[in-house]
């Protein structure tokens, strides 16, 4: 066949031709030109050539006596337009391109990622069957919520739009608000549609025009926050206690009033020395290297800016001491794993092969220990033989861009503990999102859904490990539980 360039007159009715001949072919050997998917849109035009006018009519007389005002779904298989009419984008059109400070020119720029969804629904599925896309569908139930219903909106601006800033419309800003950023569409959609890059984007540019709000610039800059916080850690971690002060944090912030704001120590520090420990103990030299946050706040708030100088300073620190032999460990999901997803699209063009080198000796912690015990390096008779039950909550990005399977098999080490996943999808957390007042509600109705139910249900003596920070701290809002991240309960089984 041809090359054919569908948004050219010419192409789309040699297109029709080629179509038509085809399903002549089909015909004359007695086959069926439907398969899986059907007849809808593309393949209904020829369905009275298929089974022949008398059966048409048939079709027709069922359709109409059913619908006869022709309402549902019309002109999906009888009385269906030619496949090359009333097309997406009229003919001799010219695809605009947007400059953006992610790099998308591996889906043709972002225009090009939002059209990848081919509208198959996926984003559809509900909590029973499994998986994280898409965690704000399933509770609200409502299109524009889907992966779906946001790329069809960024796809319809960026391509009609004629604004100087094509992201500034409130309809896109409406779409995206309930996007968790949990990174589910890039591995369990079909034409994996990364929204949570394009949200980042869209944040980005929109701020552009109208400023970046208060709470955002708290939130990104929550590492030289509790920089200053530091100095006065008592005085600091009173504050955010207190009911009067800590309230009016909230409220000036817009931080949901039944969220305890995190202490000084939020990003877990006693994790990170147990992850040092538990590693040192079983026979491995950690180094400490000194370095930049990685970004994964201002990402998500859509300071580019900010995550792209911490990734380009990341880079050139570890770019020549981090190789196969000397991998680069993350305890945090979403903070380590920004260097294997977003690093390599944020830097500069003088630094992308080098992002990308590093990204391939980037791990989480579960993902090491876990190769590590595959090896034969990490054995069972390090640990306990007490018998223990684990719930395993698996972080969005971790069941995304990597496996929770590594954290199965870290945590079934010890040859007496029984680890059982809980079937959930995201917490409903996602890093700032519970807290955002507008947004407590439908955070923990995320959390109802499947993680919490479970969590409850378990006997006092189970352990619950989750990976994330936010994770562990939406399961101890939600259900009064607390949950442990993976180093801590090995740490504890060490002989």
């Amino acid at each position: 066949r041809p090359i054919l360039d569908l948004k050219k007159k010419a192409d789309q009715e040699e297109f029709y031709r080629i179509s038509e001949a085809s399903a002549k072919l089909v015909k004359k050997y007695n086959g069926s030109l439907s398969g899986e998917h059907g007849d809808g849109r593309v393949r209904a035009p020829f369905i009275p050539m298929m089974v022949g006018e008398d059966n048409y009519q048939l079709l027709r007389r069922v359709k109409y006596t059913w619908d006869p005002n022709n309402i549902f779904n019309p002109g999906k298989i009888v009385d269906t337009a030619p496949m090359n009419t009333s097309l997406r984008y009229e003919a001799e059109m010219v695809t605009p391109e947007q400059d953006t400070l992610m790099d998308f020119s591996a889906a043709g720029g972002i225009l090009r990622l939002a059209e990848k969804c081919n509208g198959s629904g996926d984003c559809r599925k509900l909590p029973a069957s499994g998986g994280t896309m898409c965690p704000s569908y399933q509770a609200t139930r409502n299109e524009k919520d889907t992966t779906r219903g946001r790329a069809n909106i960024l796809r319809e601006f960026l391509t009609l739009d004629k604004k100087e800033n094509a992201f500034d419309h409130p309809e896109i800003k409406e779409a995206l608000d309930l996007c968790l950023s949990c990174k589910g569409c890039t591995a369990e959609c079909p034409s994996n549609v990364d929204m949570a890059s394009m949200k980042a984007e869209f944040l980005y540019q929109y701020q552009k025009t109208h400023g970046v709000p208060l709470r955002s610039k708290a939130f990104a800059h929550i590492n030289e926050l509790n920089g200053l916080a530091a100095i006065v850690p008592g005085l600091a971690n009173f504050t955010l206690a207190n009911g009067i002060t800590g309230g009016l944090m909230k409220s000036v912030l817009g931080v949901a009033p039944k969220r305890n704001l995190p202490e000084i120590s939020h990003n877990d520090t006693q994790i990170g020395i147990t992850a040092i420990k538990l590693l040192k103990k079983l026979g491995y030299e950690v180094k400490v290297v000194d370095h930049e946050e990685s970004g994964r706040s201002a990402l998500s708030k859509g300071l580019l800016e900010k995550a792209k100088k911490h990734a380009e300073a990341n880079v050139r620190i570890f770019q020549d001491i981090i190789d196969g032999n000397h991998p680069l460990v993350g305890i945090e999901p979403s903070a380590i794993l920004s260097f294997r997803d977003e690093y390599p699209r944020l830097v500069g063009k003088e630094l992308i092969e080098r992002a990308k080198k590093l990204k391939f000796h980037t791990q989480t912690i579960e993902e090491f220990i876990g190769k590590e015990i595959a090896a034969g390096n990490i054995k069972s008779d390090s640990f306990t033989e007490e018998t223990k039950k684990i719930k395993l909550h698996g972080h969005c990005h971790q069941k995304a861009l990597s496996s929770k399977t590594w954290t199965q098999k870290m945590l079934s080490l010890p040859k007496n503990f029984s680890v059982e996943t809980i079937p959930s999808g995201c917490c409903g957390m996602a890093g700032s999102f519970g807290y955002e007042e507008e947004h407590y509600d439908i955070s923990m109705q995320i959390g109802e859904m499947v993680l919490f139910p479970a969590v409850r249900k378990a006997e006092e003596t189970t352990l619950i490990a989750a990976p994330g920070t936010s994770c562990r701290h939406q399961i101890a809002d939600g259900t009064g539980k607390k949950a442990k991240h993976p180093v801590e309960i090995l740490w504890d089984a060490l002989k």
